[in-house]
């Protein structure tokens, strides 16, 4: 990636993690099957402010794995890859 995409406020940019259509065995899956919407955090914006002007930190951190809403976010394209930027709130959650 040329250039480095820095979110504002409390964004996240975000690459979505695309599962595997096979098995290592050769076997094809089914889509549905595969299908959790998920993705690794590759950017964080510093966070958002309170009504005191006191900052509030994003809830994750680069390279954690969290789960996505089925819809929104705004899909960014660099170079040949695909990302989308939510928001911190719209994120329901870290998978470990």
């Amino acid at each position: 990636m040329a250039k480095r995409l820095i979110p504002l406020f409390d964004r996240v940019l975000v690459e979505k993690i695309i599962p595997p259509s096979k098995t290592s065995a050769g076997v094809l899956l089914p889509e549905k099957t595969t299908k959790l919407n998920s993705g690794k955090v590759v950017a964080v914006g510093a966070g958002s402010h309170d009504r005191e002007g006191k900052r509030i930190p994003v809830s994750v951190k680069e390279g954690d794995t969290v789960l996505l809403p089925e819809y929104g976010g705004t899909q960014v394209k660099l170079g040949e890859k695909e990302f989308h930027l939510y928001r911190d709130e719209d994120i329901l959650g870290t998978l470990h």
